[in-house]
């Protein structure tokens, strides 16, 4: 047969014809599939398994080898002591691989398991608490066995009740603990910047919304106080310099800015410069949330992503007792009244008009002898809020304290928690170039309707209320719930 095709294939090669070709491809094919016969019988009768590497991430890798290798224990061994390196190094390597002897078929591929990372896990939390709000629109009331939201003082009562039930239920906070005290970590617990120290220290202690996972966490605080920082300095650079220094050091050491840009981060300042500290990062200004006192969207404050917080005035170490309520409506014979500094924009036009020229407009700068600032706000029906150097006031949460309709008189000044509270139900707004028709504009107000306001500054005032031991709703839940809900516009993926 070798010399048959020999003998063809040198006939072949003397000849051009393409009778002999076809006669050379008949002689080939043959053989080509006589070789390809035997091989696979040789193969079919030697055992044959396949292997997949565990990591159900990588990709699936079948291979076979011959049984000629002795196993034992699982493991592919040495079948001599003279075995070549190479043969050992395969062997090592064979070592990391999953393998089945009990039958001789090919395993089948594994099936990819899918693993949810922390932040998916966060993140699908978050699209569920989307989805019961917006279910809220339209559902029924829920009930509450502490207070359950209701009435025009909302923009729509059912929809913040389930987005507060929601927080309770999931919102967790980690604080950053880079820092020392008194800069950081620390803050004012009274005065005219209470809410910025009582802030920082009931989230330091906190258990509920605090987490020290931050893999837990949807939200990140920088617990720096602003009000500390002007105590030891003076300038606006510095502020500056610390605060990018600061961050500088969270995004060295945690990974989490850098994630989302800052956009999942938030500060809080209540003092006047509280805005100018975050001018020097620009991420906070564009991505974090700010929570400030100092609301005011000329001096870049945006309503969408930053958090208004009121100013609170404590005046002594006492928590308890600011709160004094006020005379019914019928006995307030005042109808509106001021006392406070001749400073601003604003105020030196409210003195102008009105500083001791009407009995119905009390406006004083410093009060007589005998008279009392707080009696004064319990007899009045309407309390005036101008701006002074800033646009928020402390005299808004006092009105409210002492059941007095606060007359805010401000430019580009966002009420705080207006995200929830519908602020022309329970209190006047009066431009600035209205001042001096400011009587008139009260006096038009019918008894009615006041009376009406009057009623619901009495229901808003428990979300302002600061407690030494916070309590639901009140206003340190109700700064949690403003981030909340800035959060919950935040997707990170």
């Amino acid at each position: 047969m070798v010399k048959r095709f020999k003998t063809c294939c040198s006939s072949i090669k003397t000849s051009s014809s393409s009778s002999m070709k076809v006669g050379l491809l008949s002689v080939v094919i043959p053989l080509i599939l006589l070789t390809s016969f035997l091989s696979f019988s040789l193969v079919s009768k030697r055992s044959f398994w396949g292997f997949s590497y565990s990591n159900p991430y990588s990709k699936t890798i079948k291979e076979g080898f011959s049984n000629e290798t002795p196993i034992k224990n699982n493991s592919i061994s040495s079948s001599s002591s003279s075995s070549s390196s190479s043969s050992i190094a395969q062997q090592q390597q064979l070592l990391h691989v999953q393998y089945s002897l009990n039958d001789d078929r090919p395993l089948k591929h594994r099936r990819r398991r899918w693993y949810w990372s922390d932040l998916d896990r966060l993140e699908r939390g978050l699209q569920r608490a989307r989805a019961a709000i917006k279910e809220a629109m339209n559902g029924s009331r829920l009930k509450d066995p502490d207070y359950s939201p209701d009435g025009p003082i909302y923009w729509n009562a059912k929809v913040f009740h389930r987005s507060y039930l929601e927080m309770e239920k999931q919102f967790k906070i980690f604080v950053y603990k880079e820092g020392e005290v008194p800069l950081f970590h620390d803050g004012p617990c009274r005065m005219i910047y209470t809410i910025e120290g009582q802030f920082i220290n009931k989230m330091e202690i906190n258990t509920k919304f605090r987490t020290h996972n931050p893999h837990r966490a949807h939200a990140f605080f920088l617990p720096y106080s602003v009000t500390r920082m002007r105590h030891f300095l003076h300038d606006l650079r510095s502020f500056g310099r610390i605060v990018a220094d600061y961050v500088n050091i969270i995004t060295a050491k945690h990974p989490h800015w850098n994630r989302s840009l800052g956009a999942d981060h938030f500060i809080l300042a209540c003092h006047d410069w509280g805005p100018y500290s975050s001018f020097y990062v620009p991420e906070l200004v564009r991505n974090s949330i700010r929570a400030l006192c100092n609301a005011n969207t000329s001096e870049r404050f945006d309503p969408m992503k930053d958090v208004s917080i009121p100013e609170i005035n404590s005046g002594g170490n006492k928590l308890e007792g600011l709160n004094n309520g006020g005379l019914p409506p019928s006995k307030r014979s005042i109808l509106a009244f001021f006392a406070g500094g001749n400073h601003g924009p604003i105020r030196p036009i409210l003195f102008k008009h009105w500083k001791r020229k009407d009995q119905d407009i009390q406006v004083y700068e410093y009060l007589p002898k005998g008279l009392s600032y707080i009696d004064l706000m319990r007899k009045s029906k309407y309390c005036l809020c101008p701006s002074g150097y800033e646009v928020a006031s402390p005299r808004v949460v006092e009105a409210l304290y002492n059941g007095c309709v606060p007359v805010l008189i401000s430019k580009d000044y966002v009420p705080p928690f207006s995200d929830v509270l519908d602020w022309k139900t329970f209190s006047v707004t009066v431009p600035m170039e209205e001042i001096g028709e400011l009587k008139k504009r009260l006096m038009g107000i019918p008894e009615r309707q006041y009376k009406k306001m009057q009623k619901r500054v009495v229901q808003v005032k428990r979300h302002f209320e600061l407690n030494s031991t916070p309590k639901r709703y009140d206003v340190f839940h109700m700064i949690l719930h403003s981030i909340w809900l800035r959060r919950l516009n935040v997707r990170l993926w």
